[in-house]
Order: C-alpha cells, then structure tokens, then sequence
C-alpha cells in the first residue's frame, strides 16, 4: 500500500463493512462510518508504520478495489511463528470477481515468507459468507471465541487458523476438461 492508496483503502473498508455487516453489527455504529474518518486514522497509522502489519492492495485500471493487511498474532497465546490476517476486503461491487482470492494467495506467499508456520483471523459468527470463504482458502474454526462490544450490543466472533508448513494451496482448482 502507498500513501497514495490511503483514501481508496478506507472507501472499500467502510463501504465493505456498511454492505457486510448490515444487520450483524448495531446500525448505528454502521452509519457513523465515514471514509474521511477512517481515512485520516489510516494515515496515522501509515506515518508510524514499522514494517510489521504489510498492507497490499488489489487496484484495477488505477482503483483500488481491494485490500488485506497481515501482521504477527495479536492472540495473548501467540508464538513467535504465529500471523494473522488483519483484514481482506473487496469492493462490495466487486464481490464474486476473484478479489478477495488473489489477495489470500499472496497474502500466504508474504506470510509463509515472514516465516509465519500459522495464520489466524477473526470473524463474525453470523458472516457466512466470509466464513465460506475463509474456510474454502483452508482455514478452519479453531474453538476460540469472543464477543465484541459495540455501541451497547455484544457481536459474536470466531477464530479461524491455518497452519502454514501444510502445501495446501487456497481455493482447490477444479480438473480442467483436456
């Protein structure tokens, strides 16, 4: 991700999370989303960056139009050797179009990479649709849970992990007809 990026980042992530957790999340919370908001704390974070969290973003004819962010584990029983992907949002209008797959394929290449022998990620229990995904990419639910609190409601989330040395590629290819 470039500086350059920032704004078009935090216009997939909120319009993502307004289309995704509609009814999830308190509406509210939603509505009081904006892209300038998210914008300018994303670019607070940009300044102070350190090289840990890598942020990639997907672009088509100079639009981002996708964006996932890895790091190390923030999980109390992480190890050394534990990521976790942070983020990975396509443009709601973009859904469907392999976005989000190419950014898991090579958000595992830089994973593997960093070194990383597992990958963890949360997610709201009631998005199937991500959970779908997560778990077609290879990931699976690994027991642990919490309830995040959000303008007075608790939202369930789950974890999800993957182990890494495994060679399983993401998204199993279909046998092509010869």
């Amino acid at each position: 991700m470039r500086e350059e990026d920032i704004h078009g980042v935090s216009t997939v992530r909120v319009e993502g999370w307004q289309a995704a957790y509609a009814g999830m999340v308190p509406q509210d919370y939603l509505d009081a989303l904006t892209v300038t908001e998210d914008a300018r704390r994303r670019r607070d974070m940009f300044e102070r960056a350190d090289g840990t969290v890598l942020n990639l973003v997907a672009e088509e004819n100079g639009t981002v139009v996708g964006w996932a962010a890895l790091g190390p584990s923030r999980e109390d029983d992480r190890r050394p050797q534990d990521g976790e992907l942070l983020a990975l949002y396509a443009a709601p209008d973009r859904l469907g179009t392999g976005i989000g797959k190419a950014l898991m394929r090579q958000t595992l290449i830089d994973a593997r990479e960093r070194s990383f022998r597992r990958l963890v990620l949360w997610v709201l229990a009631a998005n199937t649709r991500a959970r779908r995904f997560y778990e077609h990419a290879g990931f699976l639910p690994d027991g642990a849970s919490t309830d995040w609190p959000v303008n007075g409601a608790l939202v369930p989330e789950v974890r999800y992990g993957k182990d890494l040395a495994q060679p399983n590629p993401p998204f199993s290819q279909r046998p092509t007809a010869d």
